[in-house]
């Protein structure tokens, strides 16, 4: 049986090595940490890319399509509950401005659900995204507030109750684009490699040194202070921000960039069950972009798109002439892995704080809840604005995973599955097969047992291992 080395225990990494090891496969995969996707704050699932006005609607499109396939796969992580993308009166763009690429996201989902109705999984296409007038809005927020809502009008209602409509331009706007638990889906991918014989884990892993030969790969590697060397017939490089590195390792070039951000969760008194909410501002500047995640029992997750909170003077750095690994200012590199002071997490906390109160005003109440969610991901190329990418090939038996959304998990696995048909590692009949049974066996409650013991482990709430919305639509 063919040996498939995977270095780095993310979403892609753990993704693949299911991948293929529901193939048939051996499959080893190694992870510095403790545990697996424990990275950079995943916390929506991009089904359109709505998110970022500046990507193309190319890209668009390819998040649209990389989104259902990872609700195909990973349901149990999934927060079935829409977005409200809004457009402040300090901003120079307009709702109007977003039509056009909504209505070819709409006809886009329509031919996938034409081509496999399996794809219907962010509901009826005619369902991708509604607009809110003023009157609308001024409507809606007459209207009792309900503890379970499920259609689009029911979530609006308490957005309408509390952001400041005085800063906002209409319509606003409801899509299709749901969260997604980074704590249930390392849950999933955790559960779901225990289940598979030919996929050996190695956590607390750190690969060394890595020898090319003719018929494949020598890694070295420690293992809690217990040093191996092991023959492998083909070679993943996961690492995620850390790719590079065993780029160097094989005396490969790559350019790419790495980008250290954070997430700041909180606690708010006011516990009604909220949507996720985009308030769209000029990224780097004061007025960058925030982003209102909730979670159950009153918290929520922020993204503020400045230098003060989610962004970081210096954090975003490109690879230079001599080595394919950029080279994060030691700062960060300590907060990934060895914390952040106190004194940090509170000022940054209440900053995102604030830059979400612009908007709704009595979330100036809410608190610092725990550390942020934080780490840093690679961006391939030379574009930093990147955010639809998947897998590049060095030589026959090298695959780089170069996600920069999680959504791109699975065309990576199947790009990787294509060379390994060349290669003759995996019949042809196996491409695209994707059966994934062992993960989708799974109940709730196991996913949500595990979960919590993950948010225990890395230190955050056990509330974030829950999902906002029981009311699933596949």
């Amino acid at each position: 049986m063919k040996k498939i080395a995977i270095v780095g225990g993310g979403i892609a990494g753990s993704s693949i090595a299911l991948y293929l090891g529901e193939l048939g496969l051996h499959v080893t995969l190694f992870e510095k940490k403790e545990t697996l996707v424990d990275g950079p704050p995943i916390c929506h699932l991009h089904a359109g890319g709505n998110l970022y006005r500046e990507i193309s609607d190319n890209q668009c499109i390819t998040l649209l399509k990389e989104s259902i396939e990872l609700v195909q796969m990973y349901p149990c992580a999934i927060d079935f509950r829409p977005t409200v993308i809004v457009v402040p009166t300090d901003d120079n763009g307009t709702p109007q401005a977003l039509f056009p690429r909504l209505e070819k996201l709409q006809n886009e989902y329509s031919t996938l659900i034409d081509k496999d109705i399996k794809n219907r999984v962010l509901g009826d296409s005619k369902d991708y995204y509604k607009t809110y007038t003023k009157d609308d809005v001024l409507r809606l927020k007459s209207l009792d507030i309900l503890d379970n809502p499920v259609t689009f009008d029911e979530w609006m209602i308490p957005v309408t109750k509390s952001i400041d409509l005085h800063k906002v331009k209409f319509p606003l706007i409801m899509v299709q684009e749901y969260g997604i638990n980074i704590f249930r889906l390392a849950a999933n991918v955790t559960l779901g490699l225990m289940d598979i014989k030919n996929a050996n884990v190695c956590t607390s892993s750190l690969v060394t040194k890595i020898s090319t030969q003719k018929d494949g790969y020598i890694l070295e590697y420690k293992q809690k202070e217990e040093l191996h060397v092991e023959k492998f017939d083909y070679l993943i490089n996961a690492a995620g921000f850390k790719s590079g590195e065993l780029d160097d390792m094989l005396g490969l070039k790559r350019e790419r960039f790495v980008e250290f951000k954070a997430a700041y969760v909180t606690k708010w008194k006011n516990r009604i069950l909220l949507p996720e909410i985009i308030f769209y501002g000029k990224r780097g500047t004061p007025q960058g972009m925030a982003q209102f995640t909730p979670y159950p029992d009153g918290y929520y997750q922020l993204h503020g798109m400045t230098e003060d909170i989610t962004l970081f003077k210096d954090g975003l750095v490109k690879s230079e002439y001599l080595s394919s690994q950029p080279k994060l200012d030691e700062k960060y590199v300590n907060k990934i892995y060895k914390g952040w002071s106190r004194a940090e997490v509170d000022e940054r906390s209440s900053l995102a704080i604030k830059h979400i109160a612009k908007y709704i005003p009595s979330f100036i109440d809410a608190e610092v809840a725990s550390k942020p969610l934080y780490g840093a991901q690679q961006i391939p190329g030379r574009d930093s604005t990147l955010r639809a990418a998947d897998v590049s090939f060095d030589g026959k038996r090298y695959a780089r995973c170069e996600i920069v959304k999680a959504s791109s998990v699975l065309g990576m696995a199947d790009a990787i599955t294509k060379n390994l048909i060349e290669l003759g590692f995996v019949d042809q009949e196996l491409y695209g097969s994707r059966f994934f049974y062992n993960i989708k066996s799974f109940t709730d409650v196991n996913i949500t047992k595990i979960a919590k013991e993950l948010c225990m482990k890395r230190e955050y709430p056990e509330s974030l291992a829950s999902r906002t919305s029981s009311s699933l639509v596949l």
